[in-house]
């Protein structure tokens, strides 16, 4: 009868014990950290009374033909944190992917994601909005509305479409207000 795969035998057991003999564990100094998981929003109580309290204030008014934009930068910021941001310069804390959703859908995830990640202080985020090509060759229209959606946000500082190894034109790379401030929802 053949062994499973994967399977110790006494006999194997036994051969690895004598060869850890006399092995010491490194000590704990000598290890790297692990790199932190990717935080997901955490799930609220009651969904439906906490989405009607994010106001929407989030314009769809632009031309459809204008091209998206690739990056932003709040005006008074240092053009140094646009340079950073494009490098990667933070860690990226959440990501937020609106494959599948439609315009309106869309708009309101994004300020549910934004709510959340500055409440809970996060500092640079991720959001996938896909390249969405259309059959005109126009880019798609999620695209060019998370684009224009998030400079109209207050606490966005600036975005960045992300590097080809990280989504390319089908993501941005967003940094976000941070401070002790209190946030009010107007209800």
């Amino acid at each position: 009868m053949a062994e499973k795969k994967g399977a110790t035998s006494p006999d194997s057991d036994l051969l690895f014990q004598q060869a850890m003999e006399g092995v010491t564990p490194l000590p704990s100094l000598n290890r790297v950290a692990a790199i932190k998981p990717v935080h997901q929003a955490p799930a609220r109580n009651n969904p439906q009374v906490t989405r009607s309290l994010i106001p929407d204030n989030l314009s769809d008014s632009f031309a459809e033909e204008e091209v998206a934009p690739t990056e932003f930068l709040r005006s008074g910021m240092p053009k140094m944190i646009l340079r950073k941001l494009r490098r990667g310069h933070w860690q990226i804390q959440d990501i937020l992917d609106l494959h599948g959703y439609n315009k309106d859908a869309a708009r309101k995830r994004l300020l549910e994601f934004l709510y959340d990640a500055v409440g809970r202080k996060l500092r640079f985020v991720c959001v996938i909005h896909g390249k969405g090509w259309q059959m005109n060759g126009r880019e798609g229209l999620l695209k060019s509305h998370v684009r224009h959606w998030l400079p109209q946000h207050p606490d966005v500082l600036a975005f960045s479409e992300a590097p080809r190894n990280a989504g390319g034109s089908g993501a941005v790379w967003v940094l976000l207000r941070t401070g002790d401030k209190t946030r009010k929802v107007s209800g």
